[in-house]
């Protein structure tokens, strides 16, 4: 029996993992469902909530019930004999805050955290779209790379043949060759560090989602950026960033509940008032020398107010609310570099796509241009009016080109969700318009060993 287990979790570890054909949105809502990023704020959203039950608890009536039941026995000294008496108790009490200003300072402030607590999964949800199109887009930009290492590879051997054919009928010196040798070898080198890229790329998009993802979606070839409607005024931007950011709104509810917890911390200089009432009921008999005794059950009642007036307490009271006035200092300063920082991360994002819609288009063009180059220089090579070295930096020149371009196309697309994360604005929606432009085989292209 333990060979047969052990013989069945070896085959079902050295089996290979399904790999699964998914585009951004899938790709999301994979990660969505596993990540430990977002559980861990879904989990601290419900321990924040708990905190503001229990604040509000403490405002709510306290019911205590208690029964007892006692038996003792009395040996006379001198005397032949013995006494035992016993006695059964019954007890419900209790009371209700009418002023306590520390404990409701610390309710709203449980609420405020309670919402932050919101913000914050909100926040990270939208860190999770970010990150799972980052690392989706990264596996596409190593598709990509390794599409244009593998093409710059052959072209390279084929170089490397036709100046050996060249050399062996005497029409090209040994030195194109070794020049040509030296390309081929520097990008199959290329081809190699492209292809582990390309795997790592597989494994963080596996890690990311719990699962191997193949089968991915790119862009095609018409692909052309453009800057969306509602994100052409920069200023507007920042204000709507700094009204809904929701990393913002958390941070800002918690200087609203720090300013509650020094409110919490004066309130202890305060009188409380409480209501408080009690009914029992007692009985007790016993047995001795003399016969048996019972005494009549007696009912008791009781309610009153209590009002409590804090005098003196060592110097607690002022030390914890100079503790609670440095903890809002706190709070506050780290509200305001928040939203510094949003403010230049908006407006810097702005730019950046601003600026990629630019940068696409012109490194469209330089792949044309270093394309035409390449295709020249071989034409050049020829008829003799080119050398070899001329063709190798042209296909350098072309390989990085493409690297580039591939690189910027999606760029712009990241660019554009950090821009709407930093406004606020990132959802699903946006996550499906993208997903919209993603309509090519990204794994196309590549040679079959390069898919696995």
């Amino acid at each position: 029996m333990i060979r047969r287990s052990l013989a069945l979790a070896l085959a079902v570890a050295l089996t290979p993992l399904t790999s699964h054909a998914a585009d951004l949105l899938q790709v999301y809502e994979m990660a969505r469902n596993g990540d430990p990023q977002l559980s861990s704020a879904e989990s601290n959203r419900l321990y924040t909530k708990e905190g503001q039950v229990q604040a509000r608890a403490a405002l709510l009536p306290q019911i205590n019930g208690e029964a007892s039941l006692n038996r003792s026995r009395v040996e006379l000294d001198g005397v032949s004999g013995s006494s035992t008496s016993k006695s059964r108790d019954y007890r419900v009490s209790g009371s209700q805050t009418l002023f306590n200003w520390s404990q409701f300072a610390t309710l709203r402030a449980q609420r405020d955290i309670s919402k932050a607590a919101d913000f914050t999964l909100d926040s990270a949800n939208d860190d999770l779209i970010v990150r799972s199109a980052t690392t989706y887009f990264n596996v596409l930009v190593a598709i990509e790379s390794l599409t244009a290492a593998q093409t710059n590879e052959a072209a390279a051997k084929k170089q490397f043949d036709y100046a050996d054919k060249r050399l062996e009928v005497g029409l090209a010196p040994i030195t194109d060759v070794h020049e040509a040798r030296a390309q081929y070898d520097q990008a199959r080198a290329n081809t190699i560090l492209a292809r582990n890229a390309l795997e790592d790329a597989y494994q963080a998009l596996t890690e990311l989602t719990g699962q191997p993802v193949r089968g991915l979606r790119g862009l095609p070839e018409d692909f052309r950026p453009e800057l969306p409607a509602n994100r052409s005024n920069v200023d507007q931007l920042v204000a709507e960033a700094v009204a809904q950011n929701p990393a913002l709104k958390a941070q800002e509810l918690q200087v609203s509940a720090a300013e509650s917890n020094v409110s919490a911390a004066r309130g202890n200089h305060y009188p409380t008032l409480s209501l408080g009432g009690a009914w029992g009921k007692n009985a007790s008999w016993g047995d001795s020398i003399g016969g048996s005794s019972r005494t009549p059950d007696s009912t008791s009642n009781s309610i009153g107010l209590t009002l409590s007036v804090p005098i003196f307490a060592g110097g607690a009271t002022q030390s914890r609310v100079r503790q609670a006035l440095a903890q809002r200092d706190i709070t506050q300063d780290a509200y305001e570099q928040q939203k510094r920082a949003l403010d230049r991360n908006t407006r810097n994002a702005w730019q950046t796509v601003v600026a990629g819609i630019s940068e696409v288009e012109a490194r469209r063009l330089a792949v044309v241009s270093a394309q035409s180059a390449y295709d020249a220089s071989q034409v050049g090579l020829e008829v003799g009016t080119r050398t070899v070295l001329d063709v190798v930096q042209n296909q350098r020149t072309l390989f990085q080109a493409q690297l580039d371009y591939a690189q910027a196309r999606y760029s712009f697309l990241l660019s554009r969700l950090q821009l709407s994360q930093a406004v606020g604005a990132v959802d699903v929606a946006e996550v499906q318009e993208i997903n919209r432009l993603l309509t090519q085989d990204a794994e196309a292209k590549l040679q079959p060993e390069s898919v696995q």
